[in-house]
């Protein structure tokens, strides 16, 4: 079990039969009257975000949320299929289930897959990963005082803004968290 008052980004729990994690939350003490806890939460499974306010010592069954290193293999029109690393069955998934992760995990790429109740419903990408640009402008000398950037698209179809000096053909390094680039590979 655990309450609400124990909320932290990231922490999975039940209501009514549905599993939320926790996306944001905040711990306020108003002058007047009792504290509460007022967390944003979505729904592993549907993928809905919702608002809510708890009292601190509302208690809630924690869930188990399972974790496997999964790789990927191809995709098929909506379906995007990834393989065990372990028992080498394969597992395909929905657009809705992979979600951004996808524009930065190129195949036979891992991923990290999260099961409740031997479901999958969210896909994460590994947080730096290194893809080449396929296309992206020519860097205009000169321009460079501001620290400008240029649009580049990789080889997953992402779009990433880049330095002026980055060519076509050069392989980043890309922080898949915020979608920036870091460095050349």
């Amino acid at each position: 079990m655990i309450t609400a008052g124990d909320f932290k980004k990231g922490v999975t729990f039940e209501i009514d039969g549905d599993v939320y994690i926790v996306i944001d939350f905040q711990h306020v003490k108003p002058g007047k009257g009792s504290a509460f806890v007022r967390a944003k939460i979505k729904n592993v499974i549907s993928g809905a975000t919702t608002e809510r306010t708890f009292n601190p010592s509302e208690k809630f069954p924690k869930a188990h949320i399972e974790t496997k290193e999964m790789q990927y293999l191809y995709s098929d029109g909506d379906l995007y299929y990834f393989m065990d690393n372990e028992t080498y069955e394969n597992i395909p998934l929905n657009k809705s289930e992979v979600e951004d992760a996808i524009l930065y995990i190129k195949e036979n790429m891992n991923a990290t897959i999260r099961f409740f109740k031997g479901q999958a419903f969210s896909v994460a990408a590994p947080i730096f990963v290194e893809l080449q640009i396929v296309d992206c402008e020519p860097g205009v000398k000169g321009n460079t005082a501001t620290g400008a950037s240029k649009a580049a698209t990789v080889e997953t179809g992402a779009v990433i803004y880049v330095p002026l000096f980055v060519e076509k053909g050069d392989v980043i390094r890309i922080d898949t968290r915020t979608g920036e680039y870091m460095e050349r590979a």
